[in-house]
């Protein structure tokens, strides 16, 4: 048995909340920085390069890539040979209100959903947690912010619907989606489970490196034909046309019932962020 400090769970979510919010994922700058050079109309041409400088400019000037610096969702892979000093939860939240203040980052998280009230240091954080094999904690802080995440959807589809049925709520989501999404977007999809699993896959499925395609040949090739039919729509960089709705559609499965189909489609913008570390 492995005994891990809460304290140091505490300062990796501090450190990583503050260089999520400043540092995209290398493939996402990557895909941006590609595609910012196929745009052939002269305004989402130019929209792709006001992007890119952006992300020139949070660097040289070290402040986060987008003011929305979002709530602090947080997935933990505990192993099982890991018995934690102190409390988890309370360190993985103290680590966001320390990462979210210190960091001089804004603080978006009201107290309660419909009377409001800002916490005023971004907590209480999202938390997904799993038990797994071995004796290390994997830590992975992803930052939502919500014009992308309004625009997410679910559909509980029946067994009847076909794939093309699938692709084209996809595409939809992406078209009604528009500009307030903030594209060019990285969509996380989930099939399969049942509705809460579903949601559930599609935020994960954003947190996976969108240079890494589904290890299932089936789901790769169906997140092809997804990319390229809400790339049809010519919503485009920041709902401006051109041919970049989306860099990627990331797809996570789980089994589910017989009488089922879940679909949901989680939205991220152009800084969809995440940072990972393990313990």
């Amino acid at each position: 048995m492995r005994e891990i400090e809460a304290a140091r769970i505490r300062d990796a979510v501090e450190r990583l909340c503050v260089e999520a919010n400043k540092v995209l994922p290398e493939d996402v700058e990557m895909a941006m920085r590609c595609v910012a050079a196929k745009e052939t109309d002269a305004l989402p041409a130019a929209v792709m390069k006001d992007l890119c400088e952006n992300l020139d400019a949070a660097r040289e000037l070290d402040i986060p890539v987008c003011q929305d610096t979002g709530m602090a969702v947080i997935f933990a892979e505990i192993g099982q040979e890991v018995h934690i000093i102190g409390s988890f939860e309370e360190a993985v939240n103290e680590g966001v209100r320390r990462g979210y203040l210190n960091g001089l980052l804004r603080c978006s998280v009201v107290a309660d959903p419909i009377r409001r009230g800002n916490t005023g240091d971004n907590t209480p954080a999202i938390l997904h947690t799993r038990l797994v094999p071995g004796d290390t904690i994997r830590l992975t802080v992803a930052p939502k912010g919500f014009g992308s995440e309004n625009m997410s959807r679910i559909k509980m589809f029946t067994p009847s619907a076909t794939e093309q049925d699938i692709i084209d709520f996809v595409a939809e989501t992406a078209r009604l989606a528009g500009g307030n999404a903030c594209p060019p977007m990285v969509l996380g999809v989930g099939i399969g489970g049942d509705f809460e699993k579903c949601a559930l896959l599609a935020k994960t499925a954003l947190c996976r490196s969108i240079s890494e395609r589904n290890a299932d040949p089936y789901y790769a090739e169906l997140e092809q034909k997804m990319l390229t039919a809400v790339n049809a729509q010519n919503v485009g960089p920041q709902g401006f046309g051109g041919l970049t709705t989306a860099l990627a559609v990331n797809i996570e499965q789980f089994p589910t019932h017989i009488a089922g189909l879940p679909v949901s489609v989680n939205t991220g913008c152009h800084v969809t962020r995440h940072k990972n570390i393990t313990i």
